[in-house]
């Protein structure tokens, strides 16, 4: 790899920790992270449709707010706003700074709202593991070179090469509301945590298998959720769900939440 050497030193000094105990490459501070999420999200608020619909918003919120009542405290400490965004696409999204997207096309999918909230769940796994300060660390180190990472580290990221290779390691790329795929170890992360944080909330994670049921019978037919072309075949998330299946349960039974949404 053209730079290899960079990214072996710059393992030795930035070297994190994930919520499962993976090493990761991180280069970026939360600080930094919260800002392009943050400016992101507004940005996607200014350019997407948003739902209006009051019914669809008040079970979208009810779900999001259940899941993040089983987040670690420090999660469930934030601010998260939640957006619905009119887009028939079966996808959702969360970024650094307490930010959630559910595209309406999900709920045809996510049948119920412990579905809804093995996505959603899923989504802020990625956040909390830090997996986009990761891509974004690793473009930094491998197009930019030792040099030019170590100066963005420690000043303000203004220039717009920079900021392109932040929106990227976002997963928005140059186009906003579009998702890059993550990495197959940072998928298997979010699948556990997320099983583990909806059944923290009190959602059955049994429906967490349920729901990719449904993803791969919509492949079947055709007519592939969008939130599969950024993601492996539900094939392979079932089998590593149901292998956590019998750790996520006793979170569920032990849970002290039953969220009560419904649309």
């Amino acid at each position: 790899m053209k730079y290899g050497w960079v990214l072996g030193c710059l393992a030795l000094v930035a070297c994190a920790t994930s919520p499962t105990g993976r090493k990761q490459l991180i280069l970026v501070s939360d600080a930094q992270m919260v800002e392009m999420g943050i400016t992101s999200f507004q940005q996607m608020k200014q350019s997407q449709q948003i739902s209006h619909d009051q019914e669809v918003n008040q079970y979208v919120q009810c779900v999001s707010q259940a899941v993040i009542k089983g987040l670690p405290l420090k999660w469930q400490q934030i601010s998260w706003e939640v957006v619905v965004f009119e887009e028939p696409s079966a996808n959702a999204f969360a970024l650094p700074g307490g930010k959630i997207g559910v595209h309406t096309g999900l709920l045809a999918v996510a049948e119920t709202p412990a579905q809804l909230a093995a996505v959603i769940g899923h989504e802020v796994g990625h956040v909390i593991s830090s997996h986009g300060a990761a891509r974004v660390s690793q473009q930094l180190a491998t197009e930019m070179g030792l040099s030019v990472a170590d100066a963005m580290v420690k000043q303000k990221i203004n220039g717009s090469t920079e900021r392109d290779l932040l929106m990227a390691g976002l997963g928005l790329g140059t186009q906003l509301g579009i998702l890059l795929p993550y990495s197959r170890n940072d998928e298997r992360e979010a699948d556990i945590l997320g099983m583990d944080f909806m059944a923290n909330a009190g959602f059955d994670p049994e429906q967490n298998i349920v729901l990719w049921q449904n993803m791969a019978k919509a492949a079947g037919d055709n007519k592939q959720p969008q939130f599969l072309s950024t993601h492996p075949l539900p094939e392979s998330r079932i089998q590593l769900l149901q292998k956590r299946l019998p750790l996520a349960v006793p979170l569920f039974q032990k849970s002290q939440h039953s969220p009560d949404c419904h649309l």
